[in-house]
């Protein structure tokens, strides 16, 4: 019975969400984190037959004095009404892959760089397009912590 009310307990921490610079899933006495976009608004760049470069710099913050490792980095993009228009991910290995390390030591940051380029059918789209950004993390007993933010796009 008091393994069952443990785990209750865990899950409800796990869910709970804190507000600040980004939103953050973290159970206590693990690794957490936070994150913010630079710059934000993110600015479009047009890069030629349609195409735009969106860079951005993606700063990963560990806050509970505890490293961990960046499993995933997730940008999905919503247009007008909420719809989404598009999302691109980015692993561990393809982290690595890039020149970057995915370990944040405990109450220190990491910063990417990333510049997507993708396709913008109409510039009018800008006005009201948004990006939501999540880092996906765990700590060295494997447990998982995450973290959302999101930014406008502007051309």
């Amino acid at each position: 019975m008091k393994r069952i009310a443990l785990a209750s307990l865990l899950l409800c921490v796990a869910a709970c969400r804190t507000a600040g610079p980004s939103n953050t899933v973290a159970i206590a006495g693990h690794g957490a984190i936070s994150i913010s976009i630079v710059p934000n608004p993110i600015v479009a760049v047009p890069a030629g037959n349609g195409q735009y470069d969106f860079p951005v710099d993606v700063i990963v913050r560990e806050t509970a004095g505890r490293a961990v490792t960046v499993s995933r980095v997730t940008a999905t993009v919503y247009g007008p009404m909420g719809l989404k228009v598009g999302d691109q991910s980015w692993d561990e290995a393809q982290i690595k892959a890039a020149g970057y390390s995915t370990n944040v030591p405990g109450n220190g940051e990491l910063r990417y760089h990333f510049v997507p380029r993708k396709p913008v059918p109409d510039e009018r789209l800008f006005g009201s397009v948004r990006a939501e950004l999540r880092v996906d993390a765990y700590d060295d007993t494997a447990t998982p912590t995450s973290s959302t933010t999101a930014a406008s796009i502007t051309r």
